[in-house]
């Protein structure tokens, strides 16, 4: 039997499933919230719900030649933090002090919606360039990891 992962390591991997559900052209992002090392929601980057998939629809950002981090309102899209918050509240389900895992840093529109719903720490696999989003997150005092796979960091729980 193989080493057991930590509970970061193991909703990370849960995370990089939940991306594959993604219909971004650009960029398949999976994000779940997690508290008391319970899943409460999951999201995915993709149009909003009966509308075009950006797969069908194509995307603007891509044809304009946006680059990441900038011009987020051009995109068809809702970002998988986005989801996975709205996620909650379409079924009541309480987010306030969880987790956020998610393959990718948060942009800063997500970072808004984050610190106002009470997320008490983030850990992702990847870094995005959007200095507001650090900005703010560090201001409002969320704990943000940036895990690597395969790189144990003692400050993980």
């Amino acid at each position: 039997m193989g080493k057991r992962p930590t509970w970061d390591e193991y909703f990370l991997r849960i995370t990089r499933e939940v991306a594959t559900r993604s219909t971004c052209l650009r960029r398949q992002v999976g994000a779940i919230l997690v508290r008391e090392k319970r899943i409460l929601t999951t999201g995915y980057n993709g149009a909003p719900r009966g509308l075009p998939h950006c797969s069908e629809a194509g995307c603007l950002r891509e044809r304009k030649k946006v680059p990441a981090g900038e011009r987020h309102e051009l995109c068809r899209g809702l970002h998988a933090e986005m989801n996975a918050l709205l996620q909650g509240a379409v079924h009541g389900i309480h987010i306030e002090g969880a987790t956020l895992y998610s393959t990718t840093y948060p942009c800063s529109l997500c970072a808004k919606m984050l610190i106002n719903c009470g997320i008490k720490r983030i850990v992702c696999t990847e870094a995005y360039p959007d200095r507001l989003a650090k900005e703010m997150l560090k201001q409002a005092g969320i704990k943000v990891v940036i895990a690597v796979p395969g790189h144990q960091d003692p400050t993980r729980r």
